[in-house]
């Protein structure tokens, strides 16, 4: 093996984190593999197959799922998650403070006809449907208005919602939602700091990390290495968090991202297969697969392989233990 690709996120990721700090680089260079970082241009490649068998994949779920629903012969090595803005935004003179205050609303809803699967329009629904949730309501309570998207263009839901079409929308980009406060979109409903996590799942909150299933077979120590260092970068993130806001915002050209403090997930860059985040996994699926989504059903436990998460963690004891 001559190369080693990955992708990650512009939030805060034991990814970004272990890339920014060398580590990746440290532990394959002198066997001679190179690790590079994978730049992708639908969102979907890196789920495609084709050449890049030697690619670990942190994604959002979305694609990752759509991709095994389709047949993709990848395996789910660890879950992470990411804490990223997630809003319900409104126009100035309209009357919504709370989640009960969206039940009769327009809802606006991106809508592609360009792309293999509207990641967008996945996650734009889901986050809506869990600010009703949050209050008691369903997506039955609302008026859902589809708003086409002309190809390349960002967040026409915003424009929607600025021009009165609509009444409410959800967005979880902070480049967005700042373009939008701008605009003097008021911030109606945060869901980012609801304390269930039920609330806050979404595409870009529960991360995942897959490979090929042949890089698994052949190099299983590769990938149990890699994770490996991702659990030392979660704790270095932990403890210097504002360190790790820097680095994190030097990849998406926002330095200290506009916080006055480390958001709370840093303290849990942790990447695991826990139950709950496989049961968080698993409703999502449901979710996705009973609007449209997906083309079959994904079995998520079936799909997970903790074979080098576990060899992850006996290696990094063994290491600790030389180093004590």
């Amino acid at each position: 093996m001559q190369e080693l690709w990955y992708t990650r996120a512009p939030e805060p990721t034991a990814t970004g984190i272990a890339a920014d700090l060398g580590w990746l680089d440290d532990e394959f260079a002198p066997e001679g593999i190179a690790v590079r970082p994978f730049r992708e241009t639908s969102g979907l490649d890196g789920h495609a197959g084709g050449p890049l068998r030697t690619l670990l994949h942190e994604s959002g779920n979305v694609p990752a799922l759509w991709a095994r629903s389709r047949g993709a012969s990848s395996r789910l090595v660890a879950l992470a998650w990411a804490e990223t803005p997630q809003v319900v935004l409104t126009r100035a003179h309209v009357t919504i403070r709370e989640p009960e205050d969206l039940r009769g609303r327009r809802l606006g809803l991106p809508l592609r006809a360009d792309v293999p699967v509207d990641v967008e329009r996945a996650t734009a629904l889901r986050g809506l449907r869990n600010a009703l949730w949050a209050g008691g309501l369903t997506l039955n309570d609302v008026h859902l208005i589809d708003v086409p998207a002309a190809p390349g263009a960002s967040a026409p839901e915003v424009d929607a919602l600025a021009g009165g079409e609509v009444d409410a929308v959800y967005v979880g980009s902070a480049a967005v939602l700042h373009d939008a406060e701008a605009r003097g979109l008021p911030v109606a409903i945060d869901l980012g700091v609801h304390p269930d996590k039920r609330v806050r799942v979404n595409d870009a909150t529960l991360r995942l990390i897959t490979v090929d299933q042949l890089l698994l077979d052949i190099r299983p120590d590769v990938v149990a290495r890699f994770l490996r260092v991702l659990l030392d970068a979660a704790d270095w993130a932990a403890a210097y968090p504002r360190q790790a806001v820097l680095l994190a915002g030097e990849n998406d050209g926002t330095p200290g991202r506009g916080w006055d403090a480390p958001p709370p997930g840093l303290a849990d860059l942790r990447v695991d297969l826990s139950a709950e985040r496989l049961g968080l996994l698993a409703e999502q699926e449901r979710f996705l697969r009973s609007h449209g989504f997906l083309e079959s059903a994904v079995d998520v436990h079936g799909w997970a392989d903790g074979t080098a998460l576990a060899a992850a963690h006996a290696g990094r004891r063994s290491y600790q233990e030389q180093t004590v």
